[in-house]
């Protein structure tokens, strides 16, 4: 797999822990990144991943020639599935095509709600819901976060949460499902049927 990121990558360092179990079904090849100075980008390097930015800067300003380069290296590293961790850009065409169907990423609420945000924890609380929690879902390119839903942690709410309080028992939860999702997707045992996906037993 591809991994995708745009801060820390916690998320990512969930992936690879989740790969060191020989009988997982997937592997880190390659990680990309929107910003130079990603720090996820630092920590992919020192577990021996290859690993480059691709800022748009530096791609005459167009997130369909960054994207384009994006997808071409990705391949060259022999990815076969994409994952989006914390990544904050909305994928284009060159991107979504180069993997269909095999596009997976998490968000930090219970979708279908707070969807298309990079603030779901602080609108969830702003909201006032007692309930929130992360979503993995396949990348749909008619609508962003809208993809069929792969798996979901619900997270309690609690009186005196903060945006980071709240965050921090998501992440918990992040690291714990998207591990679970790609190894359902890399062993072949999801179909998808519309919106709905089961996970077939095999």
């Amino acid at each position: 797999m591809g991994v995708l990121v745009s801060g820390q990558g916690t998320n990512l360092r969930a992936l690879v822990r989740a790969s060191e179990d020989p009988a997982y079904p997937a592997r880190v090849v390659a990680v990309g990144a929107n910003r130079v100075g990603c720090p996820a980008l630092e920590a992919a390097r020192q577990l021996g991943i290859p690993a480059q930015a691709f800022p748009i800067s530096a791609n005459s300003g167009s997130a369909v020639i960054r994207d384009s380069s994006l997808a071409a290296w990705l391949l060259q590293q022999g990815c076969e599935l994409l994952v989006l961790a914390g990544y904050d850009r909305i994928l284009t065409a060159p991107l979504i095509d180069a993997f269909p169907e095999r596009i997976l990423n998490i968000h930090n609420s219970l979708l279908p709600s707070f969807a298309g945000t990079m603030r779901a924890v602080e609108e969830a609380l702003e909201y006032g819901v007692k309930i929130t929690g992360c979503t993995v879902h396949l990348v749909d390119a008619k609508r962003v976060d809208g993809g069929p839903i792969v798996l979901q942690a619900a997270v309690r709410v609690e009186d005196d949460d903060t945006p980071n309080s709240l965050l921090e028992r998501i992440h918990q939860e992040e690291w714990r499902i998207l591990p679970e999702a790609v190894g359902l997707v890399a062993s072949g045992r999801l179909r998808v049927e519309g919106r709905v996906v089961r996970s077939v037993h095999r």
